[in-house]
């Protein structure tokens, strides 16, 4: 069954492929049409979290032409850039054909069966587990896993190996926003859709850029408010992106001020009486509180944290001033620092002060980075979470798991594990033995990445599961073992506005390259454990849905039948149900009391702030034509050459004052190292703060890594780390930058 109602099947493509150059985003035409083409697949994208369907048609075991059914959503024939160059991503010389297995450090792996590669991993696993304990052992996986991989590593681990010492990238991604939605409202998952764009009359975008990470929806934003023009557009970046470019209003607050800002048009506002006195009396609780610590709060002193024109602030409480639809998107801006889960409670405070949620174009909207971020949350990958947004530190919770596993009793460790970085930090000390690694890189990903590359050095076994092959985490893999990737595989993805949708196989993996779910599955067998005997994907789904009866992301109802015609979006009860588009539409909420939570976090500076030693921050992101460390895009020649070297963005002033010329090679060094790359000038970046992607890891150059100095600080809650604030200073590299003159 297809969902209905986003009206957003009328918008037309408009620039012809050719006209793609540096930052572009948005809707691309289809390729011209092909003929003989023996058949015709589905599957969700494997970037963003929007979840865009492509269309893939194939002759003999290979695509070629990439395109978007105009009538399916969530994308209704929109691709962004990335999206349309699919095809180009499937060059089996890049790929992981067979199993491989390093018995010693030092020397090349050799290439081995499935069964031998499996019998490695369970008596090396076995071994480590007798000798030095079950959380000696550890799974770190990816928002890229399809959600029955996810599922079936959460019962290996957690169920089986009697570890919750399983994270996933997503920790670095989205853990605050999902902290924060249980904290205010009982349950992870926003309550709004797509759908809701068309609705809305302001649109907060804070710490997001939507045209370049999320390009198609924001070219459903940008569609819409054509239509409409009374819709107001609010975006707050410390940074001039193309989505700030795009607002009627861009507040350029100072990094890290975002309660701040949220708390200061709160309190205007509250003065204003523009508070839903009738939602907040039937379904909140705490605002008493709020108000008191919105009263008391010094309106100078929250000005002067935002450090921004108070004209700025003055538009947008104008907006909001009036009865109107407030729909807020926000992402890693948001999530990625230590006041991450502050950051996105300041948010939702707001949105229950003015009883924006529930309703047709309101709702916080905590954008997804991955296609299968949700899914993953959805079937308990994080190492405080269970299947069903259940909760280790749950006895209920853990008692059904064990009782649908078939576990003895106390199988579950009722201990939150170790999350991604504590895991890694665990490693280099030498207390996590054997690390498990699917779908992701965390040598170039985590913060401060030394320690995770000397984690990665000391465990005793680590086992790489990867479609491609080399990444700079194989390099230290003592085990390899073949993923098959999206269209190689039958799975269900779950995107950002909790639309399930399920993705067809229509490609033959390269050699011996297998599904996620599969492994994990194997992997259990060999390792002697039951219940895990699964012929097919749609076998494990069959069990995963039935285990998310009466949870706040029910999926029962989703029976595969249903999700080969079309997508749904949970909670989905039953087989008759036709999907939710929105929650909390009645007032109630998952919090013991039905009531959303206010919670009025405080103000505080940064972690790591500039001092007289390193004057400049340092903020990172993602740029439009990469995705994550370029394991894909870095193959593609016509995204390659959007952005074909690492660069830094830096306010001409504070170039002129360190010497720094356009284009030039320089250092940027921090307290933990220092990182490389081209500066950019631009008057789109706030005085005082540099911007450098973190797509470029060692495999391009030894020292392009941003992560060379991130700050691993932790958000106490969340314990998602800051990237985006460290202090740094430049050093100019003298030797390049003679070649570069010499080369003018």
């Amino acid at each position: 069954m297809e969902s209905q109602g986003t009206g957003l099947g009328s918008l037309s493509a408009t620039w012809e492929a050719e006209e793609i150059s540096q930052g572009q985003v948005g809707m691309l035409p289809m390729l011209h049409a092909v003929s003989a083409v023996t058949r015709t697949g589905k599957a969700v994208c494997p970037y963003c979290g929007v979840g865009c369907v492509v269309e893939a048609s194939v002759l003999g075991n290979r695509i070629v032409k990439i395109s978007a059914d105009k009538k399916a959503a969530p994308n209704f024939g929109m691709l962004c850039p990335k999206g349309v160059y699919l095809k180009e991503v499937f060059d089996e010389r890049h790929r992981l054909a067979q199993p491989m297995i390093r018995l010693h450090r030092g020397m090349s792996p050799h290439r081995a069966t499935w069964e031998e590669a499996f019998a490695f991993i369970a008596e090396k696993i076995q071994r480590i587990r007798e000798k030095h304990g079950n959380d000696a052992v550890a799974f770190y996986g990816s928002g890229q896993l399809d959600t029955e991989a996810s599922y079936l590593f959460t019962k290996l681990f957690k169920g089986y190996l009697r570890t919750n010492n399983m994270d996933t990238n997503s920790r670095l991604c989205m853990s605050s926003a999902v902290a924060a939605y249980v904290r205010s409202f009982g349950s992870d998952g926003p309550s709004a859709c797509y759908d809701d764009i068309q609705h809305a009359g302001v649109v907060l975008i804070i710490g997001a850029n939507m045209a370049e990470n999320h390009p198609v929806l924001f070219q459903m934003l940008r569609k819409v408010r054509a239509k409409v023009p009374g819709m107001r557009v609010v975006v707050v970046d410390p940074r001039r992106t193309k989505t700030a470019e795009f607002a009627d209003v861009h507040v350029p607050i100072a990094p890290g001020a975002d309660v701040a800002f949220l708390q200061l048009v709160a309190k205007r506002l509250l003065a204003l009486g523009r508070a839903d006195k009738r939602f907040i009396r039937r379904s909140t609780e705490g605002f008493e509180r709020y108000r008191a610590s919105l009263e008391s709060a010094n309106e100078e002193a929250l000005m002067a944290a935002c450090g921004v024109h108070p004209a700025r602030v003055a538009e947008v409480v104008e907006y909001l001033a009036e009865p109107c639809r407030l729909l807020s998107f926000y992402c890693q801006g948001t999530n990625q620092s230590v006041q991450g889960v502050d950051k996105c409670l300041a948010i939702h405070d707001l949105h229950l002060m003015l009883g924006e949620i529930g309703k047709k174009g309101s709702g916080p909207f905590s954008l997804t980075g991955q296609p299968n971020a949700m899914g993953g949350r959805e079937m308990g990958y994080l190492s405080h979470q269970l299947p069903g947004h259940r909760f280790v530190a749950n006895e209920s919770h853990r008692a059904y798991l064990e009782g649908a596993w078939g576990v003895p009793p106390g199988s579950i460790s009722p201990q939150p594990g170790l999350t991604a970085v504590r895991m890694f930090q665990a490693a280099a000390r030498g207390e996590i033995k054997a690390l498990w690694v699917a779908a992701t890189n965390p040598a170039v990903t985590l913060p401060d990445i030394k320690v995770a590359r000397e984690g990665l050095r000391k465990a005793e076994m680590i086992i790489v599961q990867d479609a491609y092959f080399p990444t700079e985490t194989t390099e230290f893999a003592d085990v390899l073992l073949p993923a098959a990737q999206w269209g190689e595989k039958v799975g269900t993805m779950t995107n950002s506005e909790r639309l399930v949708i399920r993705s067809e196989k229509f490609l033959d993996p390269p050699g011996m390259a297998q599904p996620d779910w599969w492994i994990a599955a194997q992997a259990a067998r060999t390792m002697g454990f039951d219940g895990f005997g699964f012929a097919s994907a749609e076998e494990v789904w069959d069990e995963l849905r039935r285990l998310t009866t009466g949870s706040p992301c029910d999926m029962s109802g989703m029976l595969n039948g249903r999700l080969k015609e079309g997508s749904l979006r949970w909670p989905c009860p039953h087989p008759q149900h036709p999907g939710t588009e929105r929650r909390y539409a009645n007032g109630k909420f998952h919090t013991p009391s039905g009531r959303a939570r206010f919670h009025a976090p405080a103000c505080r500076p940064v972690a790591e702030p500039a001092d007289a030693e390193y004057p400049l921050g340092l903020t990172t992101g993602r740029i439009a034509s990469q995705w994550h460390t370029r394991t894909r895009t870095g193959k593609v020649r016509q995204l390659a050459v959007q952005e074909p070297a690492p660069f830094i963005e830096i306010h001409p002033e504070d170039a002129e004052r360190n010497g720094v010329g356009d284009g030039e090679w320089i250092y940027l060094v921090g307290r933990r190292g220092r990182t490389y790359g081209r500066a950019r000038l631009t008057k789109g970046i706030r005085k005082g703060l540099l911007f450098m992607p973190f797509h470029w890891g060692d495999l391009y150059h030894p020292e392009t890594n941003v992560n060379r100095v991130t700050n691993p600080a932790l958000d106490p809650v969340s314990e998602q780390p800051e990237f985006k604030f460290c202090a740094i200073r430049i050093q100019r590299d003298e030797t390049a930058n003679r070649a570069l003159r010499s080369e003018e």
